[in-house]
């Protein structure tokens, strides 16, 4: 099962952080490729994150291969500095839904596979059918647009309110498409921002990840890199600012600030730019086609609070997380 979900990105981020050696945290353990591209690249140990209980059972078959080599851990990455355990040379995300859960219909997060309206990573707690058959029409409609970018925002929640209860997926991909234009050959689907932003409300994925960078800065030895894989501009927008931010290279300094006044840098950042997926990627795996991976290393300096929002980490008014 694991061979089946190619990781997007694993070899240039194998690049980005070569030489692989010591002891690394996989946050979002998912399929496995990525601890597996670790291991083989030279990795002596990896400890593998996941807030999925379901990612354990279908890696049983397989991770024994490796021995004590690697250790799976449920939890979440915002606290993989104390589910590591130990100082780590490596941390690696890769953010959002994975393709594995895409695929299980009864996951209920493709608006292309008719199933329960969950979208729960953890399989507890508030499912999406919960939460927008219960909520304001207001807070939907915010959900929407800032976790989503939906411009439609408004009109979709006004829709949502007068179709509820909804209780599937398809349920909800009927409403949101019928509020907004057919799209045109090669355009993505219309259900796309609002899946992604209701998701991303039932899993808290925004709060998650500011934690999980702070925590990835707390357990990184000095020289550790850090790895993180994006998908859309609203999640890359904060790990940019995050690592531009502790590594003192945001460039929004007072020239007029006191030498005394500066935080020294967490990080330093080997690549100036995001590194994207090559052609042949692209066309072999269209998931990769939006994908971006930023790369920080870790200084000997002392790990410190983050501002979350100097992180443009986007924020519902009216409730919700």
């Amino acid at each position: 099962m694991a061979e089946s979900h190619v990781p997007v990105l694993l070899n240039p981020l194998l690049r980005a952080v070569a030489p692989v050696a010591g002891v690394w945290l996989d946050g979002t353990f998912g399929a496995g490729g990525y601890a597996r591209g670790l291991l083989a690249a030279g990795a002596g140990r990896v400890i593998g994150v996941d807030r999925d209980p379901l990612v354990f059972d279908m890696a049983a078959g397989w991770a024994g291969e490796y021995g004590d080599r690697l250790r799976l851990v449920a939890g979440t990455f915002s606290d993989l500095d104390s589910l590591a355990g130990e100082p780590l040379d490596g941390v690696v995300l890769d953010l959002g839904v994975s393709s594995m859960q895409l695929d299980l219909a009864d996951r209920g997060f493709s608006f292309l596979r008719d199933g329960p309206l969950d979208m729960r990573m953890e399989q507890a707690g508030p499912s999406a059918a919960d939460l927008l058959n219960g909520a304001d029409e207001s807070v939907i409609a915010d959900v929407l647009y800032h976790y989503g970018e939906e411009r439609a925002a408004r009109r979709i929640a006004r829709a949502i309110v007068a179709a509820r209860p909804l209780t599937r997926t398809a349920e909800l991909a009927e409403v949101v498409a019928s509020c907004l234009p057919r799209p045109k050959p090669g355009q993505s689907h219309p259900a796309t921002r609002s899946f992604q932003a209701v998701r991303i409300w039932v899993n808290d994925e925004f709060r998650q990840l500011v934690e999980g960078l702070s925590a990835a800065e707390r357990a990184l030895k000095p020289g550790g890199k850090l790895a993180v894989v994006s998908f859309h501009s609203l999640e890359d927008r904060i790990v940019k600012r995050f690592m531009q931010a502790r590594s003192n290279s945001a460039g929004g300094g007072s020239r007029y600030a006191p030498v005394q006044d500066m935080t020294p840098p967490a990080f330093t950042m080997p690549f100036r730019r995001a590194i994207g997926p090559d052609p042949d990627e692209e066309s072999a795996n269209p998931r990769a086609r939006s994908a971006l991976l930023r790369v920080a290393i870790r200084t000997d300096a002392p790990a410190g609070a983050v501002d979350a929002d100097a992180l443009a980490m986007p924020r519902l008014p009216k409730g919700g997380h």
